[in-house]
């Protein structure tokens, strides 16, 4: 095996090149990966699924040689199912739920050569920028075991910055990639809506404000798990299309001058972190140095409208599985099976008329329509990920029941990223700096739509001159 040094210095392309180049065998990056979940986790509550010896067992029986082969990889516990893994979605009452067929998703990485190991954390149904769910408990982040890993793919973001994993899957409504990825000082991708495959057992994902990709070490490793993950699926209700070329070996070549506005003001009036504005700040002078043309500016929308109509139409989305979930129970769903939070949820889902859906639906093209503008001037948007530059344990409480406070506290928290899980444009955090209490603060990159090659260039360059 590897030892923690020497696995932790590699990226995801850094260990399949190894095994590729017959310096370590498809097992041994498995059994280590193993043995750092096993060495790790107990301090960090990132994984809460293990399947070690069916992944050790389906590597030990494959007779292929893919790239990836025996690359350990991760499935969030949300949204994605993988053949006889259990998938909770973080709730108790559905802590038994196994599926008998894999996501277009995880089939096509599952064929490229991964190993997929078991299941990280998330709020229970997804519905927190941090990962404290009853079911499974809090995930610490391995920057500061105190403060919140993220969410909702905060056990991926755990898993991958503690170093027990190069790279993880995550999902994203509202944040839920750029917000650990934020918080854990990795690279994270939303990218653009309908490139990753969303069934079979998705059509569109909640008007497409859902999106699924990865957390990783490196712009590069995003780039080529997009290439494996990228492309429509068989009666996908539409696609984005991918570039000829893969990704991995587009962002080889810098972008041409781009011109790129930024702003570090919340879209929604509330308070920023000086030290993230300084992020930005910063960032814009290197892009700058690199050659671009920086500018500060800001979209004109009227984000407060349009985020509230975004989290009220994925909340109302739930009343279908709810529904399913008392079907199968043979009762309603009470206080006792799911967090006093989600019971909220559950309430303002089934209260919602369909013209108050429709109606917010109006609400999400008209705002998308005027924040779209900003991308006839401007290539990329620049601004802060998060408003903070860490959050503790327990700000984010699902164990009230307070519906508008507990969304009034998420949007404080992140102002940035759900706007674009609206407009389905590609945006990314990278992990270019550090509070002077030594958390990771992110800045965030969006793209225009379709145009996640450029973005992707551009992110490799920073990466590259940081």
């Amino acid at each position: 095996m590897l030892s923690r040094e020497e696995y932790q210095s590699y990226d995801l392309i850094g260990l399949s090149e190894l095994v590729n180049k017959g310096e370590v065998t498809p097992i041994e990056v498995v059994e280590t990966a193993i043995r750092e979940i096993e060495a790790l986790n107990p301090d960090i509550n990132a994984v809460v699924v293990s399947q070690f010896e069916i992944a050790l067992d389906e590597l030990k029986n494959r007779t292929d040689t893919p790239r990836f082969l025996g690359m350990p990889y991760l499935a969030k516990d949300l949204h994605a199912p993988v053949k006889g893994l259990p998938l909770a979605n973080g709730s108790r009452v559905l802590k038994n739920q196994v599926f008998d067929f894999d996501s277009t998703t995880f089939a096509r990485l599952r064929g490229a050569g991964f190993a997929i190991l078991g299941r990280t954390n998330s709020p229970e149904f997804g519905l927190s920028a941090s990962t404290e769910p009853a079911l499974w408990g809090p995930t610490r982040n391995p920057h500061n075991t105190a403060c919140s890993a993220g969410g909702s793919s905060g056990g991926a973001g755990a898993a991958v910055a503690s170093g027990m994993m190069p790279a993880a899957h995550a999902t994203d409504s509202a944040g839920s990639i750029r917000i650990p990825a934020a918080r854990c000082g990795l690279v994270g991708l939303k990218p653009t809506r309908g490139l990753n495959a969303f069934g079979p057992h998705r059509g569109d994902p909640v008007y497409g404000i859902s999106h699924e990709h990865a957390v990783t070490r490196s712009v590069r490793d995003s780039a080529a798990i997009l290439d494996v993950t990228a492309g429509p699926d068989s009666g996908a209700p539409y696609f984005t299309q991918k570039p000829q070329e893969p990704f991995e070996t587009l962002i080889q070549r810098p972008p041409s001058p781009l011109r790129i506005g930024f702003t570090h003001q919340s879209f929604i009036g509330t308070p920023v972190d000086a030290e993230c504005k300084d992020a930005v700040l910063k960032t814009a002078k290197v892009l700058e140095d690199l050659g671009h043309n920086v500018e500060e500016a800001a979209p004109q929308f009227d984000a407060g409208e349009m985020t509230d109509a975004m989290i009220r139409i994925l909340m109302a989305s739930l009343a279908s599985p709810f529904r399913m979930i008392e079907n199968h129970l043979g009762r309603p769903i009470s206080g006792d099976d799911v967090e006093p939070m989600t019971h909220s949820v559950l309430s303002f889902a089934k209260s919602t008329s369909l013209a108050d859906h429709l109606d917010r639906t109006v609400v999400l093209n008209t705002e998308t329509r005027a924040l779209s503008k900003f991308f006839e001037r401007y290539d990329v948007l620049l601004t802060p990920t998060l408003a903070d530059p860490a959050l503790e344990l327990g700000v984010l409480d699902t164990r009230k029941s307070d519906l508008d406070a507990f969304l009034d506290i998420l949007f404080t928290v992140s102002p940035f990223t759900a706007p674009f899980n609206v407009t389905g444009q590609p945006a990314m955090n990278m992990p270019l700096h550090q509070s002077k209490s030594g958390m990771p603060i992110g800045v965030q990159l969006i793209g225009r739509f379709g145009e996640d090659a450029g973005l992707l260039q551009l992110a490799h360059s920073l990466e590259v001159s940081s």
